[in-house]
C-alpha cells in the first residue's frame, strides 16, 4: 500500500482517479449511495483493488461524519436495529476470507458485484411494487451480505437496495438509514484492514488530500438528492459502474 501511494502525485494519472474516487464517496454520503459503488472499481482499473479499499476507508469514515449530521433525524430505527448487526457480521466473515483470494480473484469479484447489481436492477427493480415491511429473516441476510461485500470492495450498496428499495422508504429516510449503516459498517473495517494493509503517515496525509473532493461530493449529493432526476442520473451511474465492471471481469479472467 505505501508504493502505491507514493506513486501518487499531483498531475498523475493515478491522483485523479483518487479525486474522482473521492467524490464518488462523497456522493454516497450525501444521499446517493449508489454512486459509491464506482469507487474501488474504478480505482481497480490501476491497483489492487483491496489496498485501492484500504486507502479509501478514512475518507470513508471522514465522510460519514458529514453524511449523518446532514440525515441526522431522517431514518429508520427498525431497519438500523436489523442491518447493523448483520452488517459488522458480514465485516467479519469478510476479514476470515480475505486472505485466501487472490488480488485477481477480487477484481472478478468486484466486476461481478457490479455486473449483477446492474442486471438485478435493469431487471427487476425498476418495476412499480407494493412497500414490503422490514422482515427480520431477509434483513439479516442481506445486512451480512452487505457488509461482506462493503468488506471486500466498499460495494455493499447492491445487497442492501435489494432489502430496502422494496420498502419505499421517503427519500431523504433512505439516505439517512443508509449513511448511518455505512458509518458503522466502515468504522467496523478500520482493525482489519489496518490489521490486512498496514496503515502508514502517508496513507493518511493522501486521505487529508482527497478530503476537500469528498466533503463536495457529499454537499453536492445533498443538492442532488433535493433536485436532480433520480431516474436520468442513477442510469447514467448504472451504465458507468457495468463498463467499468465488465472490464474488471475481462481483465481478471482473460489478462
Amino acid at each position: 500500500m505505501s508504493e502505491v501511494v507514493a506513486s501518487v502525485s499531483v498531475g498523475n494519472q493515478l491522483f485523479w482517479l483518487f479525486i474522482l474516487a473521492a467524490f464518488f464517496v462523497g456522493l454516497s454520503k450525501g444521499g446517493m449511495p449508489g454512486v459509491g459503488m464506482l469507487s474501488v472499481p474504478l480505482l481497480a482499473l490501476a491497483i489492487s483493488p483491496l489496498v485501492a479499499a484500504a486507502i479509501l476507508l478514512p475518507i470513508y469514515i471522514l465522510s460519514d461524519i458529514a453524511g449523518v449530521w446532514l440525515y441526522r433525524r431522517d431514518y429508520s430505527p427498525r431497519n438500523l436495529v436489523i442491518l447493523i448487526p448483520a452488517g459488522v457480521t458480514g465485516v467479519v466473515l469478510g476479514w476470515l476470507t480475505a486472505s485466501m483470494v487472490s488480488d485477481r480473484v477480487v477484481s472478478v469479484m468486484v466486476g461481478i458485484v457490479g455486473v449483477s447489481f446492474c442486471l438485478y436492477f435493469w431487471l427487476k427493480m425498476s418495476g412499480t411494487r407494493d412497500s414490503k415491511p422490514a422482515a427480520l429473516g431477509p434483513g439479516l441476510f442481506w445486512g451480512t451480505l452487505s457488509g461482506f461485500t462493503s468488506f471486500v470492495t466498499h460495494a455493499g450498496a447492491p445487497p442492501y437496495q435489494v432489502y430496502v428499495l422494496p420498502q419505499k422508504l421517503p427519500k431523504t429516510v433512505f439516505a439517512g438509514t443508509t449513511t448511518i449503516v455505512f458509518a458503522v459498517i466502515n468504522l467496523a473495517k478500520v482493525i482489519p484492514y489496518a490489521a490486512l494493509q498496514p496503515y502508514t503517515r502517508d496513507v493518511f496525509w493522501l486521505a487529508a488530500i482527497l478530503l476537500p473532493s469528498a466533503l463536495a461530493g457529499t454537499i453536492a449529493g445533498r443538492v442532488f438528492t433535493r433536485t436532480v432526476s433520480e431516474k436520468w442520473f442513477y442510469l447514467a451511474v448504472q451504465i458507468a459502474l457495468f463498463i467499468i465492471s465488465v472490464r474488471l471481469v475481462f481483465n481478471g479472467v482473460f489478462q
